[in-house]
């Protein structure tokens, strides 16, 4: 009988992970998630406490996300880059802005240039096209779109300066005390840091918001009429049953991230 926990998962240069909230963690050193069929090891809630699993990661915490009780962690206080897992705090301040009422899925937000310069992951906005919050955050979710999220927090900031302040501020209030944010997209910069128990935190904050999942359970889907396809970063989505998000992130310096 599967348990009616929600657990956060965070591991970081990782090759291939399996998480089961019932069945514990199942770990792959396979680089190819599609290949994953069957679990290779397992653990159970017992066996995890207090003991050192095998598992390829630089990084990992398994945190229980209701209560924060810690199951496993494996030095999960040491300062790393992100990569795009650091989406998850302009994603919690978005998700937060809409609840207060300050924009609404339907708010059109207009692409500055600045926006538009990002690289990396996007879906290539145009300066001044327009898309509503919602396209917006499915394309930051869904496809790890840089610019699309700096869109977003400019639209609550102004600038992304200011929304990396906001991010910054929304993290020392979450106890996030490895973390310095330098930029909302995650591309690596110097001193832009977290660690894997600080995102589990703002991780477990962000799943206490039904509206993520919206997003974050969505394997593909489109933009622009049809004309730009989404495909989810998260393979796990498709390869794996039960599982319903949360973010990958991927650069050269940070390797291959996870918070699921």
């Amino acid at each position: 009988m599967k348990k009616l926990l929600s657990f956060v998962i965070i591991f970081t240069l990782v090759f291939c992970i399996n998480v089961s909230a019932g069945e514990g963690i199942t770990v792959s050193s396979e680089c190819d998630i599609s290949d994953v069929d069957v679990p290779i090891e397992t653990a159970t809630e017992n066996t995890v406490i207090g003991q050192k699993l095998d598992i390829k990661a630089k990084s990992v915490i398994l945190m229980e996300a209701k209560t924060g009780k810690i199951l496993y962690e494996d030095n999960a206080d040491e300062r790393l880059a992100p990569a795009s897992i650091t989406k998850i705090m302009p994603l919690l301040l978005i998700i937060e802005a809409l609840e207060r009422g300050d924009i609404s899925l339907e708010t059109v937000i207009y692409a500055s240039e600045h926006a538009c310069s990002m690289g990396g992951s996007q879906i290539w906005l145009e300066p001044g096209e327009g898309m509503t919050v919602d396209e917006l955050l499915k394309a930051t979710v869904i496809a790890s779109a840089n610019d699309a999220c700096v869109a977003l927090g400019e639209a609550i900031a102004g600038s992304e300066e200011g929304f990396v302040a906001l991010m910054n501020q929304r993290a020392k209030e979450l106890g996030m005390n490895n973390t310095n944010f330098v930029n909302a997209k995650g591309l690596d910069a110097e001193g832009h840091v977290t660690s894997a128990h600080d995102v589990a935190v703002m991780s477990s904050e962000l799943i206490k918001h039904e509206l993520i999942k919206k997003y974050s359970t969505v394997w593909m889907d489109s933009l622009r009429d049809g004309k730009s396809e989404l495909v989810n970063t998260n393979k796990l989505l498709k390869y794996y049953d039960g599982m319903d998000g949360l973010k990958t992130g991927y650069t050269s310096k940070a390797g291959h991230n996870l918070t699921a």
